[in-house]
């Protein structure tokens, strides 16, 4: 018989905790454990969401469909449930909850369930979580946000709200996740929007330490979230919807984030430390020294949010035309009919609530969330009966974990490119390596100040003018069989990718990342000539890991061997096996051809044939099969006809192309037609991780490749 999941449910402690922000975080933290986690709303309290113009419906179930593959069964309305309770139909109501929970839980290990959040205005919410946690044989977990409570204080409330599930039929609370912790108490944001900075006051508490509730072992601190601003940080679009206003240039309005904003009636001089990062300038629309001034700080190149003219003034056409450039920037220039004063008002009252259309910002929410659960501890709570699947958000856990425990130096030789010194901040703050960036420290510097981030006190900048002279003579020795001469190294070292090349190839560093600004040769042809392969590969290759909503597979080669040949695929084939397992992915090889088995012929399909051959032979204990057509390799239903006998068919998890054509036109097709993630191109079977990055690579990408590299340099040295 199948083993019944495991129910979580999760109940607020009062109003405005974060209900919903908790248990997509808890969905996103399971799933990365490797849980078939599903979620659940019986029912549901939604009203419209906040800033939108969308049809209402349940928040928590459109952000769970927008962000997962799960399809939650529509909630009941409070309402309707209500009306049941009224007429004292409870078992009724219960009955047709059980029914839409049993949907939900097919095929599910653990499933988190929302409870309804307590109101004074409605009177059976209380008894509602109660009787539904009950009913589905659920533990609870409170939720609650500590604002100015002194540990004290957080005991009394974690007890009363622990009391209403206290008789012996009730569910057992198992814990408390503490939301929010640290938040600003000062309600007044029309000056000073982003106080980005927690309450010192209360973020100082160690509340696990300090409170009774926690010391007992019935009762679980299951994790505490602290408060950042960039979780409540608004869009320019919001901004523009709260405050009807008119577009004179939309520019980056959906995707600009308000951090602070500032209300300026003062002079040029007296304005200009406003005009920081994040900033949302508010002025009257006649005040067009202050548009120039912001412009400039736009042509400066510091991401303003943008800027509200208000009184329904125009600024002159003019003086439009001078600002032309800075608002091809990206800058968003608006005009409201409403006065100063009044918007000032409208903007302190602004509802931090995430708009049901910003899934960039619950996406930061669920994994802010994610990484604050103590995960171990839940995990214990139930047990996996399946193998665990390896999802997107369960990789990048894994790969940040593992990249943390290998503290690698990495060497990043665009040390100049925006995101790239945003990666390298964000890396140093994860703790997932050590950056090296290379590159003259002003312009670093600037680039840095510009985006509004603070360097850390020991990242590493490495001047290339100072360092190259000290490189000519290994890289001749290197290359002295080519005949390189020393100016010949000097001028080929004038390129910082070299540079940072030679930095692996002396074992300075462990690692290098690069091709934001590169072209995949640019990266790769370095590696090639100086750090040169393993001594048991026969070629250099390449895997991308395909981010797939259910699961992470790799795909290889497609950005290195345009045709290899029977050995070569078979050597790539072993690699690519390799990678997938150092990044916990049970390696089942697809040899992928146009023929599946012995039903074609043909030079192309003889070759994968032979390959396969070729690896069984040099690595009898991999799960190898080929030739397979793709849809045999992945579709269960299509290999039980196509080929019923295959250890491999239905459920490969590596797939080898048999050329890069095939190769770079397939995961590119999966990538833009399934809109999913890839990381890579991942190098392989080079002595020292060289990785290279796609010139639209996001700074989260950067992030994960540097992680991904580190993990490679780990496992080198294992090796």
């Amino acid at each position: 018989m199948p083993t019944a999941p495991k129910t979580f449910f999760i109940a607020p402690t009062a109003l405005h905790s974060g209900l919903t922000s908790i248990c997509l975080g808890l969905v996103r933290a399971l799933d990365a454990a490797g849980a078939r986690v599903h979620f659940f709303k019986p029912v549901s309290q939604s009203t419209e969401s906040t800033y939108s113009d969308a049809p209402t419906r349940d928040l928590s179930v459109h952000f769970i469909g927008a962000k997962t593959l799960l399809s939650p069964p529509k909630p009941l309305s409070l309402k309707y449930a209500q009306t049941l309770v009224s007429q004292k139909k409870t078992d009724t109501l219960m009955e047709e909850i059980i029914g839409l929970y049993n949907e939900a839980a097919i095929d599910a290990d653990v499933i988190i369930v929302e409870g309804l959040v307590p109101d004074r205005n409605e009177p059976y919410t209380a008894k509602l979580n109660v009787e539904i946690a009950r009913n589905l044989d659920a533990e609870v977990i409170l939720v609650a946000a500590p604002k100015n409570l002194t540990p004290a204080a957080l005991d009394e409330h974690l007890e009363l709200a622990a009391r209403i599930f206290s008789s012996p039929q009730d569910p057992d609370v198992i814990g408390c996740i503490l939301n929010k912790v640290g938040a600003p108490q000062n309600k007044n944001r029309s000056l000073s929007f982003g106080d980005s900075q927690p309450d010192n006051r209360f973020s100082g508490y160690d509340y696990e330490q300090a409170c009774k509730i926690f010391n007992d072992k019935h009762f679980k601190l299951i994790g505490s979230v602290p408060w950042r601003y960039d979780l409540i940080a608004p869009r320019t679009l919001d901004i523009a919807k709260v405050l009807d206003t008119l577009a004179i240039n939309r520019g980056d309005i959906e995707q600009r984030r308000v951090s602070q904003i500032s209300v300026c009636a003062r002079t040029v001089p007296n304005m200009v430390d406003h005009l920081t990062p994040g900033t949302l300038i508010v002025t009257p629309g006649d005040r067009e020294d202050v548009i120039i001034a912001t412009c400039m700080a736009a042509l400066n190149g510091v991401p303003l949010a943008g800027i509200v003219l208000t009184g329904n003034l125009q600024p002159d056409s003019r003086t439009l035309r001078l600002c032309h450039r800075a608002m091809e920037t990206g800058l968003p220039v608006l005009s409201t009919r409403v006065d100063t004063f009044t918007a000032a008002q409208l903007l302190s009252s602004l509802d931090t609530e995430v708009p049901i259309d910003d899934l960039d910002r619950i996406e930061k929410v669920m994994d802010s969330v994610a990484s604050a659960i103590n995960l171990d501890w839940l995990k214990a709570r139930f047990n996996l009966v399946k193998e665990p699947r390896l999802s997107p958000p369960a990789f990048r856990f894994q790969l940040s974990e593992r990249a943390r425990k290998a503290q690698k130096r990495i060497v990043l030789p665009e040390g100049n490119e925006p995101r790239t010194v945003q990666a390298a901040v964000i890396c140093h703050e994860r703790k997932l390596a050590h950056c090296i960036l290379i590159g003259k420290e002003s312009e670093i510097r600037m680039v840095a100040d510009s985006q509004g981030i603070q360097l850390p006190g020991d990242i590493e900048i490495v001047d290339p003018d100072i360092v190259r002279n000290r490189y000519v003579g290994p890289m001749v020795e290197l290359r002295k069989h080519k005949g390189l001469a020393p100016d010949m190294a000097l001028a080929q070292l004038e390129d910082n990718v070299v540079l940072a090349t030679m930095m692996v190839a002396m074992n300075e560093v462990d690692g290098l990342v690069s091709g934001a600004v590169h072209t995949t040769a640019n990266t790769i042809r370095p590696a090639l000539q100086l750090i040169k392969t393993k001594t048991d590969a026969k070629v250099v290759s390449s895997v991308f890991f395909m981010c797939l909503p259910e699961q992470v597979l790799v795909y290889g080669d497609c950005a290195v061997n345009p045709d290899p040949n029977a050995d070569e695929l078979a050597d790539i084939a072993i690699q690519s096996a390799a990678s997938a397992e150092t990044f916990g992915i049970p390696p089942r090889v697809a040899m992928i051809s146009y023929s599946t088995g012995s039903s074609g012929s043909g030079q192309d399909v003889d070759k994968v044939r032979e390959a396969t051959r070729i690896a069984r032979e040099k690595r009898p204990d991999l799960i190898i099969d080929g030739p397979l057509q793709y849809d045999a390799a992945a579709i269960e239903s299509v290999a039980k006809s196509k080929a019923p006998n295959s250890p491999v068919a239905g459920k490969a998890t590596v797939f080898i192309f048999p050329d890069l054509n095939t190769g770079n036109t397939t995961y590119k097709a999966v990538q833009r037609s399934a809109d999913v993630i890839s990381i890579g191109p991942m190098l392989q079977g080079l002595r020292k991780p060289v990785n290279d990055l796609s010139r639209g690579a996001l700074v989260e990408d950067i992030v994960f490749t540097i992680a991904l590299t580190a993990v490679q340099a780990a496992q080198n040295k294992q090796d």
